[in-house]
């Protein structure tokens, strides 16, 4: 047999699937270790979350040299960000860059949807299959697939039969859109429709936005980088990842070491006008400690950010109808946004609460709801994504034994360090369920870099399979779920607790992200690392 699974010819010794951040690094990183590597991409270009997410308004709100890649420092030096955080064309250009920098495009296919990927123990190797019908096999096989890159559309009745333009934010066309003039309508106000509405809110005819569940929003404060700051920037690169290293989730921010009732109220109270008036996560990543595990220090910032909505808004009742009454402040993925709130003073802008008056359904001429029919030109769906386990779910992965992975997840993923699964060997999941988080393209790296350094002692060992271990998984994903015990965002229905009404069977909340620290998750990895692996089953 092992003379078998040596001789026998694969067309690859790795596929990654997606050529998003997670997938160029991957590749340029197997590709030092001389190996024959292909990236099937399901888009015409590389990019992932910065080449489907068109839609006005996309911008970071990590800060932009905190989100671009480490690892090249000639690129950290040819690139100039323009912005503290960077818009959805600045950063697709930057990563076009990258790839004809280091000439990544020579080994990915686009147009390229993977259908299935499924493991042969004979010759312990995947065979991927295309949508398509093309086939190709690999020793191993790596999934950039992203926790955030399958669109969920509402599950409302008529959505195929309006008449005038409709897109999904994650499916937002290449070409522009005019909204001059027009009625539109926006459904969804997580991140994305609020980036979204505070853009074409400056040049519809009339915007009409329908919501379901508000989220806390804190104000972005973006401004542009003057030569003087980038000379800055650029010279504090060493120093800025380094503590991006270290801080809890891998941000230039991190929890103050102080607990909310530490401190006089006068004090807490500066501390937090200090943090609204910053830019970026601060609020959310830089406030006390206590803010996301204790109630009575997460109703005290809840009355912050609600006051504050309540001065911004000049209409008391709709500012009531824009502050969360179901989850404290930042429980949920927290949008940073920009007027975002003044636009609810403009007269040609309405906000509906669909729990009031639900939609019913989507007509020819636009929405009805139970109390009335709302002609539109155009619809956008800011409906959010199916994440996590989504990406998972749309691939048929078949295991040892033909076990399909959405059937061994089907009450919540289960995985070695987030990383890999029993039964499924030779493959290695980038940014899968488990993982570190945070600010994601951090996180990226190192996930990419743990891989790498796996497949190359496998290699340098002749190992044909590397598979996690039963006992490994149900020891990590224990491990995940006592982190989560106490959060009260796991108390929270969210994309970050696997919840999701418009998606069959995720309407219970799960452990579907490793909340601890991220300097604890890395030293894990690399302790299995320094130990030769010998946790998992090597042959």
């Amino acid at each position: 047999m092992a003379a078998t699974r040596q001789t026998q010819a694969l067309d690859y010794d790795a596929i990654v699937i997606g050529a998003g951040m997670s997938g160029m690094y991957q590749l340029y990183r197997l590709r030092e270790l001389g190996m024959k590597v292909r990236v099937f991409e399901a888009g015409t270009g590389v990019g992932g979350t910065w080449y489907w997410n068109r839609y006005p308004g996309a911008r970071f709100d990590s800060e932009s040299y905190t989100y671009g890649y480490s690892f090249s420092k000639e690129l950290l030096e040819e690139w100039d960000w323009s912005e503290h955080f960077a818009g959805q064309p600045e950063t697709l250009r930057y990563l076009n860059l990258v790839a004809d920098k280091f000439d990544l495009r020579r080994d990915i296919q686009f147009r390229s949807r993977v259908a299935s990927a499924i493991y042969a123990e004979d010759t312990c190797s995947w065979s991927v299959t295309l949508a398509d019908s093309s086939q190709f096999n690999a020793r191993f096989l790596v999934t950039a697939i992203g926790p955030l890159s399958t669109p969920t559309m509402p599950r409302i009745e008529g959505v195929d039969r309006f008449g005038g333009q409709s897109f999904h934010t994650a499916r937002w066309p290449h070409e522009p859109v005019d909204y001059a003039g027009k009625r539109v309508a926006v459904i969804g106000t997580g991140a994305t429709g609020v980036q979204t509405i505070q853009t074409i809110a400056k040049t519809v005819g009339h915007l009409t936005v329908f919501q379901r569940t508000p989220n806390w929003c804190a104000p972005l404060h973006n401004s542009k980088i003057d030569a003087e700051a980038q000379k800055k920037i650029k010279a504090n690169y060493p120093d800025m990842f380094r503590r991006c290293q270290e801080t809890f989730a891998c941000f230039i921010h991190t929890p103050d070491t102080r607990g909310t009732f530490e401190v006089s109220s006068e004090e807490r109270e500066a501390f937090f006008e200090k943090l609204y008036a910053e830019p970026g996560f601060g609020i959310w990543q830089g406030n006390f400690r206590d803010i996301l595990i204790d109630r009575k220090a997460n109703a005290v910032i809840s009355d912050f950010v609600a006051r504050k909505i309540r001065q911004r808004v000049k209409n008391q009742k709709v500012a009531e109808k824009l502050i969360p009454g179901n989850h404290g402040f930042g429980t949920r993925r927290l949008p940073l946004e920009t007027f975002y709130y003044e636009v609810y003073n403009q007269d040609n802008v309405e906000l509906v609460d669909i729990t009031e008056t639900p939609i019913e359904r989507i007509t020819p001429r636009g929405i009805k709801t139970s109390d009335r029919e709302y002609q539109f030109d155009i619809i956008i769906y800011a409906t959010g994504f199916d994440a996590i386990t989504g990406s998972f779910d749309r691939i048929d992965f078949r295991g040892v034994d033909g076990v399909r992975l959405k059937d061994k997840w089907e009450n919540g993923p289960q995985t070695y360090l987030g990383v890999m699964v029993d039964g499924f060997p030779n493959m290695m999941m980038l940014m899968g369920p488990h993982t570190a988080l945070g600010n994601i393209p951090r996180s990226i790296e190192y996930n990419v870099d743990w891989v790498t350094g796996l497949i190359r002692f496998a290699r340098e060992s002749s190992l044909t399979r590397v598979e996690a271990t039963a006992t490994g998984v149900t020891a990590w994903t224990d491990h995940v779920k006592a982190l989560g015990v106490g959060l009260l965002s796991n108390e929270v229905n969210s994309w970050m607790t696997g919840y999701n009404t418009n998606v069959e069977g995720k309407q219970t909340r799960i452990v579907a992200r490793y909340s601890g620290s991220a300097p604890a998750y890395r030293a894990r990895c690399d302790e299995v690392a320094a130990k030769q692996y010998d946790e998992l089953a090597l042959a």
